[in-house]
């Protein structure tokens, strides 16, 4: 073992998730020398004097380099390392200029001052009392935040969790990290049962101890939520978490006998199979077992109140108002799109589905047109700011995203509900397909008894992100609300190679790629000459060809995150060719990734605490300052909504130029350029190209391979999400069968167009 001293320069490298650490560090040998460090620097922050024991080794590509076992914080003595280490952003409120002026001011004994005298700082020219405040708070929380890393260091909890920890818990962060584990994993994200599994082994809680058991299983829950499930079978659960915890079936079969004895453990109830026949003992997690039974006892509610907040319907003559309609927006309205008009406007809950170019924008204006001339009060929303904004472009009417229009608190619960219902006498909900079971759940609370909610969307593009799928579950047979889907492609619409393609994936039929204005395919078999080749056609081509932004107008839509073609190593290589470094160019690197003013970034969960309402996974916006002295970073919303991330939040942000289709839910892009390779072979599905392509307003590029492109469209996703909604709606119809499509014309799908029934009309 070897000892090395020397000032943290800069980190190349971290691995958030185990520490592993690339670095260059200043040994004060003069000459501008820099010596490599790598290992485990977890909590090392730049600027810092460390004290590493470790050993010398040589790399072949690298050369000398010293791999760290441990090392410990030094504060630096001399006025330059006491300078570099303010600057360093250490401490909020101290940047490089101010670092200077403090150190200037008091010397060697600068850190002294800062530890015990912190109100003298105002002696420095620029800091007034509220400054100095804050850089005295500073300096203590990092000083304890310290305390909780040097204490988690041994169980290899990253720097960001370890931040995230003393931020909930405070003093108290130690305490609970020895004493309650496993609460991390349900109080702090981004730590998951596993990560409070290794603490809790470093701590010395059993193996079979019914605590761990009891997270193991509600931890197995919640990753199939993030998968899409409301619950899992009983059998599959066990089975699960036998794996998960290498413990006796026995011991799983009693702590979740005692999890469903538990008011705020887990739900068990039988429900119909995910497969279909036999029923199955479904366990739920207690939020989305309330949620479900919530939402269908919301849609009956409202389908069967007497009351009717749109009473101008019930005895219109629809000949007359659908030809003064007619007038208004210069043209008809196609028989089917007729039958959705009249039932958004006499029926309480609606569902309008239908693919692109079939009109179902136009029939939306068409209702809000008729509903507002009779003085309605109209309510527009959908999932995302970009939804939000083309549903507003079209009906000319304000719309917001659903969480604004309910104003969710922090928390998460929201300002409206059944106590205090939106005054809306219709509310219309556009992307309906993205709406997952909790925020409808919330949703449908919040519309007044006698009021009408038309949900319109594409059910056969993915469902949504979060656990549900309630668009189609709200289209099964046998239940209660009554839908229409618009299946007549208009004229216009046919000729777009992008709707054109759309359909024919949808029907199983590969999309034409030879001959189209705006639907290309690069054929290229090797997945990383693919990833390259979407880039430079992303970045270079495209913008030269249709003189389209980069960063504004075309999105790289990836079907994986992970792999030489997937949306990770993509945004890499993007950011490179579309916002490179330079040095007037203010950047803080997190981790592995680095934030550049002008980034195209998203968040990647939800944080109720944000914004004005929140912010929610797959929200988009662009870095817009980035402030190192303040530590925070700032994103223009696609919602054209301010939101600041300290510097220890930015694990919340991925880049976004490009995204897996999943994410790209709800939002349309100019251009989209879809990387189709081999490697993502078990994602290839039929709904995942259809709704990548479906985000596209003008322009899709593909590129990859044809035998990846024919596996996509061949692949109809297997298997449906375990959800009971359809079966709690079908109970409440009595079996009926009001919830059919009506007026189904044209059959579901086109594996090729029909003949063109109107002109004037588009998607």
């Amino acid at each position: 073992m070897a000892v090395l001293e020397g000032v943290l320069e800069r980190i190349t490298y971290a691995n958030e998730e185990n520490g592993y650490t690339v670095a260059r560090v200043d040994t004060g040998r003069g000459a501008g020398d820099l010596l490599t460090v790598v290992g485990s620097l977890l909590g090392a922050q730049v600027g810092e004097s460390l004290r590493m024991e470790g050993r010398w080794s040589s790399h072949s590509q690298y050369g000398k380099q010293f791999t760290v076992e441990n090392y410990t914080t030094v504060l630096p003595a001399t006025i330059q390392g006491i300078r570099r280490y303010l600057g360093s952003g250490l401490i909020k409120g101290i940047g490089p200029v101010m670092a200077d002026r403090i150190t200037t001011h008091f010397g060697v004994d600068t850190l002294d001052i800062i530890e015990n005298e912190p109100k003298r700082l105002v002696e420095v020219p620029g800091l007034g009392p509220k400054r100095t405040k804050m850089i005295a708070a500073a300096w203590e929380e990092q000083k304890a935040i310290k305390e909780v890393m040097v204490f988690l260091q041994g169980v290899g909890v990253s720097t960001s969790i370890a931040v995230r920890i003393y931020k909930k818990y405070e003093d108290a962060s130690i305490s609970v990290v020895k004493n309650q584990p496993y609460r991390l994993a349900a109080d702090v994200w981004g730590i998951g049962f596993l990560t409070a599994d290794k603490i809790a082994q470093a701590v010395g809680i059993p193996h079979d101890s019914p605590e761990r058991v009891k997270a193991g299983l509600q931890y197995a829950l919640s990753q199939s939520t993030d998968q899409g499930h409301c619950f899992l079978p009983e059998e599959r659960l066990i089975a699960d978490g036998v794996k998960l915890l290498q413990v006796d079936t026995g011991l799983v079969i009693d702590c979740l006998a005692e999890l469903a004895e538990d008011p705020e453990g887990v739900v068990r109830e039988k429900v119909p199979s995910p497969e279909g026949g036999e029923m199955v003992t479904a366990v739920y997690l207690v939020p989305f077992h309330r949620a479900e039974v919530s939402l269908a006892a919301q849609v009956r509610r409202l389908l069967r109140t007497p009351e009717e907040r749109l009473p101008a319907f019930e005895d219109v003559d629809w000949d007359k108002a659908l030809a003064w309609l007619a007038t208004r927006t210069g043209a008809s309205l196609a028989p089917e799109q007729e039958a959705a008009v009249r039932l958004a406007l006499s029926r309480k809950v609606a569902v309008l589905t239908g693919g692109p170019g079939c009109g179902k924008s136009f029939t939306v204006r068409s209702i809000v047109e008729l509903a507002r001339v009779k003085r309605a009060k109209v309510v527009l929303a959908a999932p995302t700011g970009r939804a939000a904004k083309r549903l507003s472009e079209l009906t000319g009417a304000e719309a917001s995203t659903v969480h604004r229009l309910l104003e969710l608190k922090p928390g998460g619960d929201a300002a409206y509900d059944r106590d205090r219902p939106l005054d809306a006498d219709l509310v219309v909900v556009d992307e309906a397909s993205m709406l997952d079971l909790l925020l409808a759940n919330k949703l449908l609370k919040a519309v007044a008894p006698g009021a009408h909610l038309l949900l319109v969307g594409d059910v056969d593009q993915l469902p949504s992100v979060g656990a549900g799928e309630v668009l189609r579950d709200l289209l099964a047979d046998g239940g209660p609300v009554p839908a229409v889907r618009l299946t007549t492609i208009f004229r216009q619409a046919q000729q777009s190679g992008v709707v054109t393609n759309a359909h024919r994936i949808n029907s199983g039929v590969p999309p034409l790629t030879q001959g189209l204005k705006d639907f290309f395919l690069f054929v290229e078999d090797e997945t990383e000459d693919a990833g390259r080749l979407a880039v430079d056609v992303a970045a270079r081509r495209i913008p030269a060809r249709f003189g389209l932004d980069a960063r504004r107008d075309v999105q790289v839509l990836a079907p994986m995150h992970r792999g030489p073609a997937g949306a990770g190593v993509l945004n890499g290589l993007l950011q490179q060719a579309i916002t490179p470094g330079r040095p007037d160019l203010p950047e803080k690197r997190f981790g592995g990734r680095v934030f550049r003013v002008g980034d195209k970034v998203t968040q990647i969960r939800n944080n109720y605490d944000k914004g004005e309402n929140g912010v929610f996974n797959g929200t988009v916006g662009v870095v817009t300052a980035l402030d190192q002295d303040e530590q925070k970073l700032t994103v223009l919303t696609d919602e054209d909504e301010k939101i600041d991330y300290d510097f220890d939040e930015l694990d919340e942000l991925a880049h976004a130029y490009a995204m897996t289709i999943h994410r790209s839910q709800g939002s349309e892009y100019p251009a989209v350029v879809i990387p189709v390779t081999r490697s993502a072979w078990m994602m290839l599905q039929r709904n995942l190209l259809y709704t990548a392509v479906t985000r596209a307003k003008k322009l899709v590029v593909l590129v990859g391979s044809r035998q990846a492109i024919g596996q996509a469209v061949r692949t109809v996703s297997a298997g449906r999400r375990c959800t009971a909604l359809d079966f709690r709606l079908a109970g409440a119809s009595g079996g009926g069968s009001s919830g059919k499509m009506i007026d189904q014309i044209g059959g579901k799908h086109h594996a090729a167009l029909p003949e063109p029934e109107r002109t004037g009309q588009d998607e």
